[in-house]
């Protein structure tokens, strides 16, 4: 197996670990808004974020910037209450042919946020790197690998909204309010765990 598919698939099982599901929340809390059928919304919302963490990812793993890990890893639960705050006060349509409006916010947040999240990411993947001295190749790899998680996780908490919404019956607002409070909680519990004041 070459160098590339080996940080392919380590982006990806770190994205998918579920020791590590503070990142999966936050996909989970991104997509909580939507249907399946806002799917293209969905990609574009996760690409921003993917763009987000690739480009601290980048920096933390090159050296170019420093940073607190504490506060990082403080500030990760905060991105997923922030984020499950605005789904809280989202209103949407109950109608399954309704597709959500686009929200320019929405996705410059999940931008933002973004990185954060990969500051998060660099430390775990600075320890695989070592001593490397082209390290791009490694940093494009990771980054697919961890895009290709992503890409999963949404599918399975789409599916899991189509279940609820198609098969239960219950309406996209309430499933909304439940995952987005489910979510928040865990995270809070996360943010008090890793209080950085």
């Amino acid at each position: 197996m070459t160098e590339f598919f080996i940080f392919l698939k380590l982006g990806y099982q770190h994205i998918t670990d579920i020791n590590g599901y503070d990142h999966i929340l936050f996909v989970v809390a991104l997509c909580a808004i939507y249907r399946i059928t806002d799917w293209k919304k969905i990609l574009v919302l996760v690409t921003a974020f993917t763009i987000g963490h690739s480009i601290t990812l980048a920096l933390a793993a090159l050296n170019i910037i420093d940073y607190s890990t504490d506060l990082i890893e403080f500030l990760i639960p905060v991105t997923i209450i922030f984020t499950c705050i605005t789904n809280l006060f989202h209103k949407s349509s109950d109608s399954i042919l309704d597709k959500e409006s686009f929200s320019p916010v929405r996705y410059i947040l999940a931008l933002g946020f973004g990185l954060i999240h990969g500051m998060g990411f660099s430390n775990y993947l600075r320890s695989l790197l070592g001593r490397d001295e082209n390290i791009i190749p490694q940093l494009l790899a990771f980054n697919i690998g961890l895009e290709f998680g992503q890409v999963l996780i949404v599918s399975i908490a789409m599916m899991l909204s189509f279940l609820v919404l198609s098969g239960f019956q219950v309406r996209k607002h309430t499933w909304n309010l439940i995952l987005s409070s489910f979510v928040a909680g865990v995270a809070f519990k996360l943010m008090t765990e890793k209080w950085f004041f």
